[in-house]
């Protein structure tokens, strides 16, 4: 097939876009992937769920306590909140309002039949941290070492290979 000047050819490609890609590109990316879609989904539920739980605490002049609560459904349920606190006294305080708790809730528009609270597991006290004084490597060898080569050194004949070898090895190894 030849092809003439005047005879208009197209290929398969599609224009390049002159815009740059925005953010606004890219959310519409995440929510579109199927993989990363979920995700997207699953935090923004969670985020619209903190906002919720912040104002329910804050009509129950709580709000103080907002920063230290993270907040999740328990797996399997829509229905069963869980609180995940830092404190012991955190955890017993919301115990003593859950009632009310569930009824701000309800009153948002957050269908919520039970709470959870449980306290988060401290981080370790302790801390593994590299040694600050590495050891030095031995430079040489040690007076019981050379001993032991020279003592192997005078029991081998003149043509002994191995006796050439433990000679560059005292020359080359000095304490």
């Amino acid at each position: 097939m030849s092809l003439s000047p005047a005879t208009p050819f197209f290929m398969n490609f599609s224009p390049k876009s002159s815009r740059k890609p925005t953010a606004h590109d890219w959310m519409d990316y995440l929510r579109e992937s199927d993989g990363l879609g979920g995700i997207l989904a699953k935090t923004e539920d969670l985020a619209k769920l903190k906002t919720i739980i912040n104002s329910a605490l804050t009509k129950l002049d709580l709000d103080h306590l907002s920063p230290k609560i993270e907040a999740g459904w328990r797996s399997g349920s829509q229905d069963e909140l869980f609180l995940l606190v830092s404190s012991a006294s955190i955890a017993s305080r919301l115990q003593q309002i859950l009632p009310s708790l569930i009824n701000e809730l309800g009153k948002s528009g957050l269908p919520c039949k039970a709470i959870k609270v449980r306290v988060k597991p401290a981080p370790p006290s302790w801390e593994v941290k590299p040694r600050q004084d590495q050891r030095e490597k031995p430079r040489g060898l040690n007076e019981a070492a050379k001993k032991s080569w020279e003592s192997l050194l005078e029991r081998l004949g003149p043509d002994s290979g191995l006796r050439s070898s433990i000679e560059k090895l005292l020359k080359n190894k000095p304490k």
